[in-house]
Protein backbone atom coordinates (compact mmCIF):
# COMPACT_ATOMS: atom_id res chain seq x y z
CA UNK A 1 0.00 0.00 0.00
CA UNK A 2 1.15 3.08 -0.97
CA UNK A 3 2.21 5.92 1.71
CA UNK A 4 0.01 8.72 2.60
CA UNK A 5 0.27 12.12 4.48
CA UNK A 6 -2.50 12.69 7.79
CA UNK A 7 -2.62 16.13 9.41
CA UNK A 8 -4.09 17.31 12.49
CA UNK A 9 -3.51 20.60 14.26
CA UNK A 10 -2.59 20.94 17.83
CA UNK A 11 -3.20 24.49 20.71
CA UNK A 12 -0.97 25.48 22.88
CA UNK A 13 1.92 27.40 24.11
CA UNK A 14 5.55 28.07 22.82
CA UNK A 15 8.07 29.51 25.12
CA UNK A 16 11.68 31.02 24.84
CA UNK A 17 13.57 33.65 26.13
CA UNK A 18 11.02 34.41 29.01
CA UNK A 19 7.95 34.77 26.65
CA UNK A 20 5.69 32.63 26.17
CA UNK A 21 3.05 32.80 22.64
CA UNK A 22 -0.44 30.80 22.01
CA UNK A 23 0.70 28.79 19.28
CA UNK A 24 -1.62 26.30 17.01
CA UNK A 25 1.19 23.32 15.38
CA UNK A 26 0.66 21.21 12.56
CA UNK A 27 1.45 17.38 12.54
CA UNK A 28 2.29 15.12 9.86
CA UNK A 29 1.85 11.65 9.88
CA UNK A 30 3.54 9.33 6.99
CA UNK A 31 2.71 5.85 6.55
CA UNK A 32 0.04 3.32 5.33
CA UNK A 33 -2.55 1.45 7.23
CA UNK A 34 -0.13 -0.83 9.33
CA UNK A 35 2.70 2.04 10.37
CA UNK A 36 4.08 5.20 10.29
CA UNK A 37 6.00 7.70 11.44
CA UNK A 38 5.04 11.08 13.52
CA UNK A 39 6.67 14.46 12.72
CA UNK A 40 6.69 16.67 15.49
CA UNK A 41 4.72 16.13 19.45
CA UNK A 42 3.77 19.73 20.49
CA UNK A 43 0.90 19.40 22.66
CA UNK A 44 -1.95 16.93 22.89
CA UNK A 45 -0.78 12.97 23.08
CA UNK A 46 -4.67 12.19 22.68
CA UNK A 47 -4.60 13.86 19.49
CA UNK A 48 -1.73 12.41 17.84
CA UNK A 49 -2.80 8.65 18.42
CA UNK A 50 -6.08 9.74 17.26
CA UNK A 51 -4.24 10.54 13.89
CA UNK A 52 -2.15 7.38 14.49
CA UNK A 53 -5.74 5.48 14.98
CA UNK A 54 -3.92 1.86 15.94
CA UNK A 55 -0.93 1.87 13.85
CA UNK A 56 2.69 0.49 14.71
CA UNK A 57 4.98 4.23 15.32
CA UNK A 58 7.97 3.49 13.58
CA UNK A 59 9.58 6.49 14.74
CA UNK A 60 8.97 10.08 16.03
CA UNK A 61 10.83 12.47 14.27
CA UNK A 62 11.79 16.12 15.77
CA UNK A 63 11.93 18.95 13.20
CA UNK A 64 13.61 21.00 16.34
CA UNK A 65 13.48 21.06 19.82
CA UNK A 66 11.52 23.57 20.67
CA UNK A 67 9.04 23.18 23.56
CA UNK A 68 6.05 23.26 21.05
CA UNK A 69 7.37 21.15 18.90
CA UNK A 70 8.60 18.35 21.81
CA UNK A 71 6.11 18.88 24.79
CA UNK A 72 4.71 15.38 24.44
CA UNK A 73 7.12 13.52 22.83
CA UNK A 74 8.57 11.75 25.31
CA UNK A 75 4.64 10.70 26.45
CA UNK A 76 4.43 9.87 23.04
CA UNK A 77 7.30 7.98 23.12
CA UNK A 78 5.68 5.71 25.85
CA UNK A 79 2.06 5.25 24.84
CA UNK A 80 3.84 4.12 20.97
CA UNK A 81 7.33 2.21 22.30
CA UNK A 82 8.52 4.32 19.49
CA UNK A 83 11.96 6.03 19.27
CA UNK A 84 12.01 10.00 19.52
CA UNK A 85 15.16 11.49 17.26
CA UNK A 86 16.38 14.50 16.94
CA UNK A 87 19.31 15.91 15.42
CA UNK A 88 22.62 16.91 18.30
CA UNK A 89 22.89 20.16 17.84
CA UNK A 90 19.05 20.70 19.62
CA UNK A 91 19.72 19.19 22.56
CA UNK A 92 20.38 22.37 24.67
CA UNK A 93 16.88 23.35 23.32
CA UNK A 94 15.73 19.98 24.44
CA UNK A 95 17.38 20.20 27.74
CA UNK A 96 15.38 23.02 28.21
CA UNK A 97 11.90 20.88 27.91
CA UNK A 98 12.82 17.82 29.12
CA UNK A 99 16.01 18.22 30.89
CA UNK A 100 15.38 14.74 32.84
CA UNK A 101 15.02 12.39 29.43
CA UNK A 102 17.08 12.36 26.41
CA UNK A 103 16.02 11.65 22.75
CA UNK A 104 16.48 8.05 21.91
CA UNK A 105 18.34 8.47 18.59
CA UNK A 106 19.89 10.97 16.55
CA UNK A 107 18.83 12.63 12.79
CA UNK A 108 21.74 12.89 11.11
CA UNK A 109 22.46 15.31 7.78
CA UNK A 110 21.36 12.60 4.68
CA UNK A 111 20.12 9.56 6.98
CA UNK A 112 17.02 7.91 5.75
CA UNK A 113 14.03 7.01 7.79
CA UNK A 114 11.82 4.22 5.93
CA UNK A 115 8.06 3.49 6.62
CA UNK A 116 5.83 2.06 4.57
CA UNK A 117 8.15 1.29 1.87
CA UNK A 118 8.80 5.10 1.64
CA UNK A 119 12.28 6.87 2.44
CA UNK A 120 12.51 10.38 4.43
CA UNK A 121 15.64 11.61 4.00
CA UNK A 122 17.06 13.84 6.50
CA UNK A 123 17.99 17.49 5.79
CA UNK A 124 19.91 19.39 8.78
CA UNK A 125 18.61 22.92 7.81
CA UNK A 126 19.29 25.19 10.80
CA UNK A 127 19.42 28.59 11.49
CA UNK A 128 15.79 28.33 13.16
CA UNK A 129 17.46 26.29 15.65
CA UNK A 130 21.11 25.00 15.86
CA UNK A 131 19.59 21.17 14.90
CA UNK A 132 16.50 22.24 12.88
CA UNK A 133 15.80 19.40 10.25
CA UNK A 134 13.86 18.95 7.39
CA UNK A 135 12.36 15.49 5.54
CA UNK A 136 11.94 14.84 2.34
CA UNK A 137 10.23 12.27 0.79
CA UNK A 138 10.88 12.44 -2.66
CA UNK A 139 8.49 9.22 -3.20
CA UNK A 140 5.73 11.46 -1.98
CA UNK A 141 6.70 15.00 -3.77
CA UNK A 142 6.70 16.62 -0.43
CA UNK A 143 8.90 17.66 2.33
CA UNK A 144 8.29 18.65 6.03
CA UNK A 145 9.87 21.67 6.83
CA UNK A 146 9.44 22.19 10.43
CA UNK A 147 9.86 26.36 11.27
CA UNK A 148 12.77 26.32 8.48
CA UNK A 149 10.18 27.36 5.91
CA UNK A 150 6.84 28.98 5.64
CA UNK A 151 4.39 30.06 3.12
CA UNK A 152 5.11 33.38 2.92
CA UNK A 153 9.06 33.05 4.54
CA UNK A 154 11.39 31.75 6.64
CA UNK A 155 11.15 31.02 9.98
CA UNK A 156 11.76 33.27 12.89
CA UNK A 157 15.38 33.89 13.95
CA UNK A 158 14.90 36.63 16.35
CA UNK A 159 15.08 34.70 19.89
CA UNK A 160 17.94 32.42 21.33
CA UNK A 161 20.13 29.85 19.04
CA UNK A 162 18.73 31.24 15.75
CA UNK A 163 20.14 32.71 12.72
CA UNK A 164 18.94 34.81 10.25
CA UNK A 165 21.67 34.22 7.59
CA UNK A 166 21.80 30.79 8.58
CA UNK A 167 18.38 30.23 7.81
CA UNK A 168 18.35 32.05 4.22
CA UNK A 169 21.56 29.59 3.36
CA UNK A 170 19.69 26.17 4.28
CA UNK A 171 16.63 27.50 2.61
CA UNK A 172 18.79 28.12 -0.44
CA UNK A 173 20.73 25.29 -0.62
CA UNK A 174 19.31 22.58 1.07
CA UNK A 175 15.18 23.37 0.04
CA UNK A 176 15.40 25.59 -2.97
CA UNK A 177 17.39 22.43 -4.69
CA UNK A 178 14.42 20.18 -4.44
CA UNK A 179 12.02 20.14 -7.48
CA UNK A 180 9.55 23.20 -7.82
CA UNK A 181 6.83 21.05 -7.44
CA UNK A 182 7.72 19.77 -4.00
CA UNK A 183 4.83 20.20 -1.82
CA UNK A 184 6.21 21.70 1.55
CA UNK A 185 4.22 20.83 4.54
CA UNK A 186 5.19 23.54 7.91
CA UNK A 187 5.11 23.23 11.37
CA UNK A 188 2.47 25.90 11.38
CA UNK A 189 -0.32 27.20 8.99
CA UNK A 190 -0.84 26.38 5.42
CA UNK A 191 1.48 24.43 3.24
CA UNK A 192 3.05 25.38 0.08
CA UNK A 193 5.55 24.53 -2.53
CA UNK A 194 9.18 25.42 -3.67
CA UNK A 195 8.26 26.80 -6.66
CA UNK A 196 5.90 29.24 -5.13
CA UNK A 197 8.13 30.51 -2.65
CA UNK A 198 11.83 30.36 -4.32
CA UNK A 199 10.97 33.73 -6.49
CA UNK A 200 10.65 35.72 -3.14
CA UNK A 201 14.21 34.99 -1.37
CA UNK A 202 15.50 38.04 -3.23
CA UNK A 203 12.66 39.69 -1.26
CA UNK A 204 13.75 37.78 2.09
CA UNK A 205 17.42 39.12 1.57
CA UNK A 206 16.76 42.62 1.52
CA UNK A 207 14.00 42.60 4.57
CA UNK A 208 16.43 40.87 6.31
CA UNK A 209 16.05 40.34 10.42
Amino acid sequence: MTARVDHTVTSGTFSLDGQTFDVDNNVWVIGDDSECVVVDAPHDVDAILRTVGGRRVVAILATHAHDDHVRVAPQLARATGAPVLLHPDDRVLWDMVHPDVAPDGELRDGATVEVAGTELRVLHTPGHSPGACSLHAPALGVVFTGDTLFAGGPGATGRSYSDFGTIIESIRTRLFTLPPETVVHTGHGDSTTIGAEEPHLAQWLARGH
